[in-house]
């Protein structure tokens, strides 16, 4: 094959593009981690799926715990003394991991790559983030034995399993805690914070007396975590789960979060460990694989609700793609609800306004994060409300917003740059608009969207070299084409309005202008 030459460098790349040779397999090493672009379903195993063998399971929620109808909402409830807790935090729907499992067949039919599950290790509450015991899965869900099963269905529909590691802290009621507490001479003193300096006496998270922190200090926790072969970490690993997301992240710190991944990828490499950092993102990774992206969340929930200026808006998320490494952006979550939020449809309830997040959500750099529920309409406010069980029969009836989700999901599948592309601004002035690219011009992917409330008519720069003058753009269902005349397109689009384009390969005849550009 000849070379063309490079005459201001004499190098002899293949396409006459110095640009390209230094991406050479750049975008095929992505595509090879399952990590990068992954779309994530995440399930609170409570809530998901009602468990089949129920009324054998009543004695696992004794009182003051309560178990519920499946077609009853969570509310907020009212403190209870005995067990000192919320009464909405032992409130339970009864599901499990082997539930979970009878409907696999839907996360698999949504085109999800990953199940992320809520805690399952025992503890009191419903929700588990106050774990008495990291080793052991909460009977109520099940045994570890359950979890090797489930991984191993999970693994059989070709998707992956993620479970949350909540190891800031654990509960107040845990056995060796407990014993910390009442024993200054316990072997566990040194896991936890005791000091007339703490309001309790003892340091909890965010004065939450339920929390107690764990000393991360202390080397025998650090092991006990993830250091020692037998750790927490490593041993669900090889059970067969495939990454952690980890709870609080940002309180663990840069330290211990790299040397809590680099455990992991030393256990099982390719394994993903993704952070809840609230903080904008940019030097959280790679202590961590990537990080659940609240700072995009906020930018496009606060834009699709026309909280944000669209120049605003598009400075923010130019600078945040610029500040992080485009790996770790792959590789983080994109949420736009989960059960620390407001369900999607209570934040946006004008369908064209959430539709126009979801498209945003799918198709900026990163892994997109569907929260149970949310793709049947599922509605709610605050804790506990956003976390009412799954609404079957939603999707039983073929919610429309079942077939919108399934075709963003698809859209995702069936592009490329979507999945591991880079990310460009182009530049507007009333418009949000961006391309993701690879190496490939018929790769591209242009989205533009009008978050005003007024519609916009312009002209806007699309910084491509290789999108080839006067030929179309057309979008995804075919319905639009619009010409790119020497790198500009003029766009007119409704308030709430978008689009998704990509270069047109040929309209017929055999001829396209992409012939020698590729």
């Amino acid at each position: 094959m000849a070379h063309a030459a490079n005459f201001a460098t004499g190098v002899n790349t293949p396409a006459g593009n110095p640009a390209d040779e230094a991406l050479k397999g750049v975008y095929e090493a992505r595509e090879k981690d399952w990590r990068n672009g992954a779309v994530v379903y995440q399930v609170l195993p409570d809530r998901f799926a009602p468990a089949a063998n129920l009324e054998a399971k009543r004695h696992l929620y004794p009182a003051p715990k309560v178990l519920r109808r499946w077609d009853e909402s969570p509310k907020r409830g009212s403190y209870v003394e005995s067990a000192r807790l919320w009464s909405h935090e032992i409130e339970f729907w009864g599901g499990d991991l082997a539930s979970l499992v009878t409907k696999l067949d839907h996360v698999q039919a949504l085109g999800a790559d990953v199940l992320y599950l809520n805690p399952i290790h025992l503890a009191y509450t419903n929700h588990k983030y106050d774990a008495f015991d990291y080793n052991a899965v909460s009977p109520e869900f099940g045994t570890r034995e359950d979890v090797k099963a489930l991984a191993k269905n999970v693994h059989a529909r070709g998707m992956k399993l993620v479970l949350d590691g909540v190891f800031n802290h654990m509960g107040r009621n845990a056995p060796i805690f407990k014993d910390a507490q009442a024993n200054p001479q316990s072997k566990w003193r040194d896991w936890f914070y005791f000091g007339p300096q703490y309001q309790s006496g003892t340091r909890t998270w965010w004065l939450a007396e339920n929390l107690p922190e764990i000393n991360l200090e202390n080397k025998a926790v650090r092991d006990h975590i993830y250091g020692a072969k037998d750790s927490v970490v490593r041993s669900y690993l090889r059970d067969g789960v495939d990454g952690w997301r980890l709870d609080v992240a940002v309180d663990i710190g840069f330290q211990f979060l790299n040397e809590l991944t680099r455990a992991a990828h030393a256990e099982k490499p390719g394994s993903l460990v993704v952070g809840e950092i609230a903080n904008y993102p940019k030097d959280w990774m790679p202590a961590v694989d990537g990080a659940m992206n609240f700072t995009l969340r906020e930018i496009i929930v606060r834009t699709a609700k026309g909280q944000l200026e669209v120049p605003l808006a598009q400075k923010m998320i130019d600078r945040m793609m610029a500040d992080s490494p485009p790996g770790g952006l792959l590789k983080s979550w994109i949420m736009l609800d989960n059960h620390d939020t407001p369900r999607l449809a209570s934040t946006i309830p004008d369908t064209q306004r959430r539709r126009m997040a979801q498209v945003l959500q799918f198709s900026l750099p990163g892994s997109p994060n569907l929260y149970y529920g949310s793709e049947v309409g599922m509605t709610g406010e605050q804790d506990p409300e956003m976390r009412g069980p799954m609404r079957w029969d939603l999707v039983d009836q073929g919610h429309p917003e079942l077939t919108w989700t399934k075709q963003l999901v698809a859209l995702r599948k069936a592009h490329r740059a979507l999945r591991v592309g880079d990310y460009r601004p182009i530049t507007a002035h009333k418009l949000l608009a961006f391309e993701r690219y690879t190496d490939r011009a018929l790769d591209t992917i242009v989205v533009i969207a009008n978050p005003s409330d007024q519609p916009v008519s312009e002209s806007v720069l699309v910084g491509n070299s290789k999108l080839m003058n006067n030929w179309n753009l057309v979008s995804l269902d075919g319905q639009v084409k619009l010409p790119i005349l020497v790198g500009m397109l003029h766009v007119t689009l409704p308030p709430g309005g978008f689009l998704v384009l990509k270069p047109e390969a040929s309209p017929g005849g055999g001829y396209s202008a992409y012939k020698r550009v590729q």
